[in-house]
């Protein structure tokens, strides 16, 4: 664990849950597993704090527990969950783009709170769609449940372990912590509840027209309730499941834009002959990048995606890009250079790139010292001798992508910095702003007339909202930005991920 990534875990976990949360989560992250008490004495917090903050942290699946064998429970940060609160917009779009507002607020729901029941998250859901919607118009439990269904379905939600149930005659002791179990056959499986109703606003008329109060409503609607039939089924997002939806986006698109002319001219739909798909599956199955694969010629062969290959190559086309906006095209040339020919000289380099000798050795010492390319020593003799070794320069695509995956983790925790920064010296307008609009929307509600409305946004001066629109502004850009470097972040992640199983 490097420290770009504690701080970036730190920056997340205060600027989500708070300072107490934030503060327990980094200590984890930084000693391991740690038992309660442990905990409680090294961070200087009292118990009920600490077992407070460990609550939040292990609803939202970010710090797991294990008993040992001598009783004693310990709990350990799992600091690749926290690192992907980073993508959670990114997860909530994915849903809106594949299953419309319904699965975007389903998904938004589930990673909000870590863990809910179906049932909750259903009505949940369905009043938030009901208070967009115009009046006299309602979202049925009916519907929202059928896209929860179908987000299970294509396993973007999955059930969270449980407690088995145990027999009452068994006289021991109970454990010191509860032991999780789940089979993979009931991680998709969607209980049968026959959800009735629809969703409700916040403010209804029948409510305040009923003239209860609202403490005694609740309480004399639930005596002759039954218990919830899905009561202990506890769902969450699957992140795995969207990374992999990430994945195979990200090289659909990259065999599109490297064979953009060729897929326009494709048909519109799937009638396409097998003459043509032949056609098309040879073009990628001999293209250099080799993402798709063939083995065989039995029944006209058989076309594989070879994965590895094709996040190679997305992992080594970033660095391409990142080694040319940094130090210039030349230098992009004399990097992909490199990459070809596995092994050159600086002589090699020189003569190949055809940039001159002082240039050409300026800018590998550049990349070099940048660690994006590395020199390999290979001698003649024992002795090493500068005279008789040869220096040949080469790519570590692995190491590059490590060292660069650790810069963007430093970039995305000065962004979240900058943007806090920003934030906290605007404070009293952003303040004063939000009290203004709050009165315009209660004069609203009450009939007001537009002249009144006037009067209450002239509050706010010219000057103040051209700085409100010089703030909002700034902000949407560092918001995009962490966006972007995240997107960095999956490819890199991706392609280190994939090379260590095969290794």
């Amino acid at each position: 664990m490097t420290q770009a990534e504690i701080k970036l875990c730190s920056l997340l976990l205060q600027e989500h849950f708070g300072e107490i949360v934030e503060k327990i989560g980094v200590h984890l992250i930084r000693t391991g597993s740690q038992p309660l008490r442990v905990i409680a004495h090294d961070t200087g917090t009292s118990l009920d704090q600490v077992k407070k903050a460990l609550c939040v942290l292990i609803q939202h699946n970010l710090v797991m527990y294990q008993v040992h064998k001598r009783g004693v429970v310990e709990y350990e940060a799992q600091c690749s969950r926290v690192l992907r609160m980073l993508r959670y917009p990114r997860y909530i779009y994915t849903a809106k783009t594949l299953y419309s507002d319904t699965g975007e607020l389903i998904v938004e729901e589930l990673l909000l709170n870590g863990k809910m029941t179906m049932s909750a998250v259903v009505k949940k859901v369905a009043d938030r769609l009901t208070e967009t919607m115009e009046d006299g118009k309602t979202m049925d439990y009916a519907e929202v449940s059928n896209t929860f269904v179908r987000l299970a379905d294509t396993h973007f939600v999955q059930r969270c372990p449980w407690v088995p149930a145990t027999e009452n005659s068994d006289p021991g002791p109970p454990p010191p912590a509860p032991i999780l179990v789940i089979s993979e056959k009931d991680m998709y499986l969607v209980p049968k509840l026959s959800l009735i109703g629809k969703g409700k606003r916040r403010r209804s008329s029948d409510e305040d027209a009923a003239g209860e109060p609202k403490a005694k409503r609740p309480k004399h609607s639930t005596d002759n309730k039954e218990p919830i039939p899905d009561d202990g089924i506890y769902w969450q997002a699957n992140l795995d499941r969207f990374h992999q939806h990430f994945r195979d986006q990200a090289i659909v698109s990259a065999v599109a834009n490297r064979m953009d002319q060729i897929f326009r001219s494709l048909p519109v739909g799937y009638n396409i002959s097998k003459q043509v798909l032949d056609q098309y599956l040879t073009l990628m199955a001999d293209d250099p990048l080799e993402f798709v694969g063939k083995s065989g010629d039995s029944g006209g062969g058989m076309y594989v995606i070879n994965l590895h290959k094709a996040l190679g190559s997305l992992a080594t086309a970033t660095l391409e890009s990142v080694v040319q906006e940094r130090f210039g095209s030349r230098c992009a040339r004399i990097f992909r250079l490199v990459l070809q020919k596995k092994h050159l000289e600086q002589k090699q380099v020189e003569d190949f790139a055809m940039i001159p000798a002082k240039e050409a050795k300026d800018m590998l010492y550049k990349m070099l010292s940048g660690n994006f390319i590395s020199l390999q020593e290979i001698p003649k003799t024992p002795d090493h001798a500068p005279s008789r070794t040869f220096y040949l320069y080469t790519v570590n695509i692995l190491s590059a992508a490590r060292m660069l995956l650790h810069r963007c983790y430093k970039s995305i925790a000065n962004l979240i910095e900058r943007r806090q920064f920003e934030t906290k010296e605007n404070k009293r307008l952003l303040e004063k702003s939000q009290r203004v609009e709050a009165i315009i929307a209660s004069m609203q509600a009450t009939g007001a007339e537009e002249a009144q409305l006037q009067e209450i946004e002239e509050m706010i001066t010219a000057p103040e909202r051209q700085q409100l629109e010089t703030l909002k502004r700034n902000v949407n850009k560092l918001d995009a930005s962490e966006i972007q470097v995240d997107e960095t972040i999956f490819l890199l992640e991706s392609y280190i991920e994939s090379t260590m199983k095969r290794q």
